[in-house]
């Protein structure tokens, strides 16, 4: 994926096939890192399979903190939630069912996620490096097996 400009995937699909609790349970794909301005996310997700319990699906890595800013994960069953915390953010993620992910990341001010439209959540941002992942990967109070279908994955900058 580039990180200026607009990059495009299609059809994407992640699979974890083991259930255990090892660090092994990760299919994802990374961006560039950046370190300042506003980066935007676009994505659909569908969860065809879900044999665990809970999976991570977008994460925000803060590089200067080392470790995960913003982590959206879900839930058998279908809760969309942001993992530090806990707050849902939606109940659409059932299996099935295609949802439509933006994230808005001003570095230095705020991140701001949309699940089908509707701003879902907002998190103060610090300034700093960062990159994003996207995918199926496991949470540590969670495991696969899962599989998530991406399509029309973007992302750009201004």
């Amino acid at each position: 994926m580039q990180e200026r400009g607009c990059g495009q995937v299609d059809n994407l699909t992640f699979t974890l096939t083991c259930s255990t609790a090892s660090g092994d349970q990760r299919a994802e794909r990374r961006y560039a890192t950046y370190t300042g301005g506003t980066r935007q996310f676009e994505g659909y997700f569908r969860i065809s399979a879900m044999g665990g319990t809970r999976i991570s699906l977008k994460q925000t890595f803060n590089e200067s903190a080392s470790g995960p800013y913003f982590m959206l994960a879900a839930e058998r069953g279908g809760r969309l939630y942001a993992v530090h915390g806990g707050t849902t953010l939606s109940t659409a993620g059932t299996v099935g069912a295609t949802v439509r992910v933006n994230t808005v990341h001003q570095v230095g001010t705020s991140h701001r996620t949309y699940i089908n439209g509707s701003l879902t959540h907002t998190y103060s941002s610090p300034g700093g490096s960062f990159y994003d992942k996207f995918g199926a990967y496991r949470t540590d109070s969670g495991s696969g097996p899962a599989t998530v279908v991406w399509s029309n994955v973007k992302f750009w900058s201004k």
